[in-house]
């Protein structure tokens, strides 16, 4: 892979675009050994530890969003890549499915926004998870069933919602930002050296097995001295993360489910892409067998009554979540849009299907750009 990223930079081509379909072709599938691996643990020869603040967020603190800790994160930094950390799954064991049933069945209500409003009637969008869970906590039938709701879900806006065709935001599409997220994101940023973050605005993106992100920066924040934050849950993916150019040769790491990014400093504004989704080894992903906390926890030093971890998620959920997960990736990346006292401008009132409208007119723009030969950008919405 170095040899080929040098002869692209060489040559003068878009680097990151080449290796970008390196990793996305099907047949014959990428080579995927110079992977960075970041579950391995130990650092390597880019791979160095990251400092935290171990003092930012108390083991109560932690643990009431599900969180180990901070003493026992392990965290990473790349050499060459300023201000980007890499948590791998600082999550207790059982809590990532409170944030799984979160994404799928709490973030799309309304008033948030979805893909699903540019084509669909509000009420008939009104409880995705209601209308896909008969179909996918029923058994496994060879005879196949036309997809669900849930799973033609491909991006929610929370907070600030964004907007596809104009790439902005704006103070008249907004829904309050969910609290129990921004607990979360909180709590992650203080630890990386971030106190007084402020979850503003975010994007889930539902990735199916054949979906990808194009090749992006997210700059539409007003503050970019704050850092962008990214889940990960479900099926593992690969990561790209290039430079301030498109000819710059990006680096390819694992993205596994619990996994943490954030994306702060001189790596805010870097160019990246998640080119593939990776099915799991042996058929079952990590979270599928780890599965759900139970109720009653048999571990007594856990009160989940008093709120000490997440709320358990029923088996009835979990059982449509794992059906879900079992294909499929979910990320959520948290921002803040504003500086301390600055405001957004106003700009007249947008509906769901107004913004939906405008996703599909962006969509329309990209599809018109691969079939004139342009490959970048096949899953058009964030990180």
């Amino acid at each position: 892979m170095a040899k080929m990223a040098a002869s692209m930079v060489d040559s003068g081509e878009d680097a990151f675009r080449k290796i970008f379909k390196f990793y996305r072709r099907r047949n014959p599938p990428p080579d995927l050994t110079g992977v960075t691996d970041f579950s391995g643990g130990e650092p390597g020869d880019r791979v160095v530890p990251a400092e935290l603040d171990l003092a930012a967020v108390s083991d109560v603190e932690a643990s009431r969003v599900g969180l180990k800790p901070v003493r026992e994160w392990r965290a990473f930094g790349l050499q060459g890549y300023p201000g980007f950390i890499f948590i791998s799954n600082p999550f207790l064991r059982g809590c990532q499915a409170f944030w799984v049933r979160q994404c799928l069945k709490t973030y799309p209500q309304k008033p948030n926004i979805c893909n699903l409003d540019m084509h669909m009637n509000p009420s008939e969008t009104q409880d995705i998870w209601g209308q896909s869970a008969p179909t996918l906590s029923s058994p496994v039938s060879a005879q196949r069933k036309p997809k669900t709701l849930l799973e033609k879900l491909r991006w929610v806006t929370l907070g600030y919602h964004y907007n596809w065709d104009s790439k902005t935001y704006s103070s008249s599409s907004h829904t309050p930002f969910p609290s129990d997220l921004h607990s979360l994101s909180s709590r992650v940023s203080a630890a990386c050296g971030f106190p007084g973050f402020q979850s503003e605005a975010a994007i889930l993106n539902f990735y199916r097995p054949d979906s990808c992100l194009g090749i992006h920066v997210d700059e539409s924040e007003l503050d970019h001295t704050r850092p962008l934050l990214s889940f990960s849950f479900g099926q593992s993916a690969i990561f790209l993360l290039g430079g301030r150019r498109r000819q710059d040769p990006p680096t390819a790491m694992y993205m596994h489910s619990g996994d943490v990014m954030v994306m702060s400093g001189q790596s805010r504004l870097l160019y990246h892409a998640v080119p593939c989704i990776l099915p799991a080894a042996a058929g079952r992903s990590a979270l599928e067998a780890e599965g759900p906390v139970p109720d009653p926890d048999p571990d007594p030093d856990r009160d989940l009554r008093d709120g000490a971890l997440p709320e358990p998620v029923s088996q009835e959920d979990w059982t449509v979540c794992r059906r879900y997960i079992q294909t499929s990736r979910v990320n959520v990346t948290v921002r803040q849009v504003l500086e301390p006292g600055q405001s957004l401008p106003e700009t007249r009132a947008c509906s769901p299907q107004g913004t939906a409208a405008a996703a599909a007119a962006d969509r329309r723009s990209e599809k018109r750009k691969r079939s004139s030969g342009s490959t970048d950008s096949v899953h058009t919405s964030h990180t």
